[in-house]
């Protein structure tokens, strides 16, 4: 039950749309992650997901519509809505995310990672 300083862990790693576990939660998984670029379109059939931004800001793309999403704010993805994270300069967010969540849902593909903690 120790304190976690979120700078000390993002300072950890420096690459892109990889989030790290630094927490559990009842049965959720607390995560780090940088993002710079666009991720792809996917969606997750049975989990919301929580976006926190630490710093920077990013677009989350919807079918229908876009949120921009700043420094301090979160935006909530409901299970299987289709959403596509886009940053165009590099953004730290917190994630709040069932456990063994797959970062890319059904879509696979090159930027699917396995998120490991540190």
């Amino acid at each position: 039950m120790n304190s976690i300083n979120l700078r000390e862990k993002l300072a950890l790693f420096d690459e892109h749309w990889s989030p790290k576990i630094i927490a559990e939660v009842d049965g959720y998984d607390v995560k780090l992650a940088k993002i710079e670029g666009e991720f792809v379109w996917h969606s997750h059939a049975d989990a919301d997901e929580l976006f926190l931004v630490l710093e920077g800001e990013f677009t989350m793309a919807f079918r229908d519509h876009e949120e921009a999403v700043r420094e301090g704010e979160i935006v909530v993805v409901p299970a299987g809505v289709e959403h596509k994270p886009i940053a165009e300069n590099e953004c730290s967010i917190l994630l709040l995310e069932k456990k063994g969540l797959v970062n890319t849902g059904d879509a696979g593909g090159e930027l699917t990672s396995e998120a490991i903690r540190i």
